[in-house]
């Protein structure tokens, strides 16, 4: 060997040596942090109150597995394993066979639905969960619910429970609600998802040294992906499976697209495949690159959310051409199949690191998990590309804007695009800072604008809408800093730009 090949060997055993020696750090470093973690943990539980503390070991143990999962996993992919999807993941929806009359019944008797229920409706400046939120003449999101369902159950003369999995921030108000629900022919079962500590971002130990203090903001609910288990626990997935129903359909309780669809639990049901779970995907557009996409991960299907994707790659996951649909977090499963996976803890999710700074000055992460993620761990798993009319979520007031307009009819609860609108997309709506709360931006507006004929509205600063305004094509409403725009009762407004001041005063 020569002397030139004598050092590069030699330097090639250095990094080597190096290498391992970060790695077996690295190691060490993850298990002192892990039994730190059960170490805190095993206090922690002794500070509860006897009655509970059977409740509290199990909730505490499963935040210790996701700790560990966190511990172990690497948050970004390696983006080199990605591969596209082949061909027969992803049926298109109109490739589906509709479901015989005959097989109807047969088919929601099998059925269970589950809405997550566990957020608050903060972000648009409301108190308590975000499904009492008022969406149409009067009627949230849990009253559009029940009549879809009722509206199945009566029609069909099938029994299709509804299932709210409630967070510990929604639960005490929705068991309220529900009351006033006693006469509505739907059966109705709730659940509460996981109660999991925050950890010091600094640290990673919980911030919560006390079970019995009643500090909220020390613990979260750790996504959606806890269904699951918490479904599991609940006893509900047994008695379900008792009472011979055969599949679940999940989803999002702000997503007012997401009803029922005969065809998709016909596919389903007699698919030769048997898929244990399908997720309902739709075409990316502009507005969402940021939506989590299906892809082929070492061989095996993959929920690709942004938050794993390497940053030199993000600008690429985000390209409509090359991942052109996204999850619509609307999913159909084999309740036999979901007891197996829990049983078996064969739930292999990834986890999501969901940084947040509480008001007392911390810095804290949330280790969440997304329903969706569990696609790899079920047999025959698919897609289904459906009808964007599947997804209308209200995450924004710009979304309950659209909802509240003659956009779009409502019947027995089901939201649908206006027949008289002459194009089928929806129109893009950017309101300002002064629209971000519901109540605000309801005075603003004295009657919901006419949007049949509208492609793109942007408002911005101090406006206000008088009754039976009609909007059409583009349209620009900009009020300056101290300036305020009235638009007055019965304008019509068709692609202009409106800036400046207008003050409409009463005499």
């Amino acid at each position: 060997m020569s002397q030139i090949e004598l050092q590069k060997l030699r330097a090639q055993q250095r990094l080597t040596s190096v290498s391992e020696s970060s790695e077996e750090w690295i190691s060490s470093t993850k298990k002192e942090a892990y039994g730190a973690m059960e170490h805190e943990l095993s206090k922690l539980l002794e500070t509860s109150p006897p009655s509970k503390a059977e409740f509290w070991k199990k909730e505490l143990d499963g935040f210790k597995h996701l700790f560990m999962r966190f511990l172990r996993t690497k948050t970004a992919v390696d983006w080199k394993k990605i591969d596209l999807l082949s061909e027969g993941i992803v049926t298109p929806y109109n490739e589906l066979n509709h479901a015989a009359d005959s097989e109807i019944q047969n088919l929601l008797n099998k059925l269970v639905v589950v809405k997550l229920n566990g957020g608050l409706g903060t972000s648009m400046g409301c108190k308590g969960p975000k499904s009492v939120i008022s969406v149409r003449n009067d009627l949230t999101f849990l009253d559009l619910t029940m009549q879809q369902i009722q509206y199945l159950n009566r029609t069909y003369n099938v029994n299709v429970p509804l299932v709210l999995m409630n967070s510990f921030n929604t639960d005490d108000d929705t068991l309220k609600l529900l009351k006033k629900y006693a006469n509505v022919r739907v059966e109705v079962h709730s659940f509460c998802q996981s109660r999991y500590p925050r950890i010091n971002k600094e640290s990673l130990m919980p911030v919560s040294k006390d079970l019995q203090n009643g500090d909220l903001d020390a613990w979260y609910p750790p996504g959606h992906g806890n269904f699951y288990e918490a479904f599991n626990n609940s006893g509900l997935l047994d008695k379900f499976i008792n009472a011979g129903k055969k599949y679940i359909f999940l989803s999002n309780i702000d997503n007012l697209g997401a009803t029922v669809d005969l065809n998709i639990l016909n596919y389903i049901h007699t698919d030769p495949k048997h898929p244990e779970f399908v997720m309902e995907v739709t075409d990316k557009t502009r507005a969402d690159v940021k939506g989590g996409t299906l892809v082929l991960y070492e061989g095996r299907l993959m929920l690709l959310e942004i938050a794993q994707v390497p940053k030199d790659y993000v600008d690429e996951f985000k390209s409509v051409n090359k991942f052109r649909i996204f999850n619509t977090n609307n999913i159909w499963a084999d309740l036999n199949a979901i007891k197996r996976v829990v049983e078996k803890k064969e739930l292999e999710m990834e986890v999501i690191v969901n940084p947040k700074h509480l008001d007392r000055g911390i810095d804290v992460i949330q280790l969440e998990t997304a329903a969706g993620a569990a696609i790899k761990n079920f047999k025959g798993a698919c897609g289904i590309n459906v009808p964007r009319s599947r997804f209308l979520p209200v995450k924004k007031t710009s979304d309950l804007l659209l909802l509240m307009s003659n956009l779009y009819d409502i019947d027995n609860g089901i939201l649908s695009l206006s027949s008289l609108r002459s194009f089928p997309t929806t129109p893009l709506i950017k309101l300002g800072s002064s629209f971000d709360k519901v109540n605000e931006f309801m005075k603003r507006f004295q009657g919901i604008p006419d949007l049949l004929e509208l492609d793109h509205l942007t408002v911005s600063g101090d406006v206000w809408f008088g009754k039976d305004v009609v909007l059409k094509g583009t349209v620009i409403i900009i009020a300056n800093h101290g300036d305020r725009i009235d638009i007055p009762p019965g304008t019509l407004l068709e692609n202009k730009i409106v800036s400046g001041n207008l003050r409409i005063l009463d005499h």
